[in-house]
């Protein structure tokens, strides 16, 4: 090979090159190849996690994403739920809207064909299943948004009038369905998911009150029996059908969707909620550590809903949330003052992203987008930016000029003699 490629120019150079492509054949190398490790890329790891059905990959860090199936809640979240985390939703006081969330995660499961686990203290997971909403399909998915969230009879001119200008030069969310997007789904909650679905997907369900066994013998520092039998059955899932990759004769790899529903409630035997120095306050945190680690080494993502409005310790609070690569709360309206305040009449609740969890990066990520609220219409749960209503800001700004004379003496002998001693500054 060295000698031919030394051979002179001359009549001895075609006998050089006929060696050197004969050569080249051999070894199955062309002259003209693009420089790299082309053949490599088809066998990565990441050409295969990408190809995985629900998944992307996050132009963020490359970490692996999955949808909450809620799509505004996707693009808060950096694109979606990263493979292997726990997103924490605290639950708002009636546990009406975080219910709604928890069935979007599973729904969105069984259309992209994910295994599912789902454990509940409270409800049968079959029964859970059966409460999923339906999916929207391409061609009716925009006619449905649009009839339940736009308002035929205002026009767009007007609306547009109305919105104040700061707000106009904000980023836009999307909270509808997108022609060209294909991560995430869309769902009618006016609608459940068909039953044909529901039975051609994999789950496996975990009811606590059926995992009771009649004699408890629980040391005073392990855990609680609930959250014993909830690790082993999460670990035996994971280890038995290879989500931890200990299977390579598994062709097709898939995701595990973990939910569990009302984490540290009375029904789990925990006690967290019920007196502020309570005997396992450390039996949570313990079970959120490792159920982590599990996460972290397996093709798993996991949702947790927890009741923290009930929980008065406020460091078991700050410890869950540290354990959390993801926490969203839910503050409803429902039996507040805000339920009849003018200026939340559009809205059902607010929506606060208290952590983004810090993946393959230095930086902490915090949410760019602040002051979020939520709203559920006839059929979809939608998620928006709270901005103050344009007839509510006219009245609060004419009511605040009239100010009586007397209040104006307050501002001082030099700004009285500007104010003329009978209106307030304006600036």
């Amino acid at each position: 090979m060295a000698a031919a490629a030394t051979c002179g120019t001359g009549a001895g150079n075609k006998g050089c090159t006929a060696a050197a492509a004969a050569a080249a054949g051999k070894n199955n190398v062309t002259s003209f190849q693009r420089k790299g490790p082309r053949a490599s890329v088809p066998d990565s790891g990441c050409a295969r996690l990408v190809s995985i059905a629900g998944t992307r990959p996050s132009v963020r860090n490359g970490q692996l994403l999955v949808s909450t199936g809620l799509p505004a809640l996707d693009q808060l979240l950096g694109g979606g739920l990263a493979v292997g985390t726990v997103l924490l939703i605290e639950e708002d006081k009636y546990n009406i809207y975080s219910s709604l969330l928890f069935k979007y995660f599973l729904a969105e499961g069984v259309i992209n064909g994910h295994t599912l686990l789902v454990a509940s203290a409270k409800e049968d997971p079959a029964d859970i299943l059966q409460e999923l909403p339906a999916p929207l399909l391409d061609d009716n998915c925009k006619k449905d948004f649009d009839e339940d969230v736009c308002n035929p009879k205002t026009p767009e001119s007007n609306i547009k009038m109305k919105i104040a200008w700061r707000y106009q030069l904000l980023p836009k969310m999307e909270p509808g369905p997108v022609s060209s997007s294909r991560f995430g789904h869309y769902y009618d909650l006016s609608k459940r998911m068909p039953q044909e679905l529901i039975e051609a997907s994999k789950w496996h369900g975990f009811f606590f009150p059926e995992k009771l066994s009649p004699t408890l013998n629980i040391e005073p520092c392990s855990l609680t029996h609930g959250y014993i039998k909830l690790l082993q059955f999460i670990q035996n899932v994971i280890y038995e059908e290879g989500f931890d990759g200990s299977n390579p004769q598994k062709k097709q790899k898939n995701i595990l969707r973990i939910g569990i529903q009302n984490l540290g409630s009375p029904l789990w035997g925990d006690d967290i909620c019920c007196t502020e120095n309570c005997d396992n306050s450390h039996s949570l945190t313990k079970f959120l550590y490792v159920l982590r680690g599990l996460l972290r080494t397996s093709l798993s993502a996991c949702i947790i809903t927890m009741p923290t409005h009930l929980i008065q310790n406020k460091a078991i609070i700050a410890r869950v949330t540290n354990l959390s690569d993801t926490v969203v709360g839910l503050e409803s309206f429902i039996g507040s003052e805000r339920e009849t305040n003018p200026l939340y009449k559009d809205y059902h609740g607010l929506i606060h992203i208290r952590q983004i969890p810090r993946l393959n990066n230095l930086i902490y990520d915090v949410s760019d987008v602040k002051d979020l609220a939520f709203k559920l219409k006839r059929k979809l749960f939608t998620i928006e930016r709270l901005h103050l209503p344009p007839d509510l800001s006219d009245t609060v700004s004419r009511s605040s000029k009239q100010i009586p004379a007397a209040s104006s003496r307050l501002l001082g002998p030099d700004c009285g003699v500007m104010a003329g001693g009978r209106k307030h500054l304006d600036f």
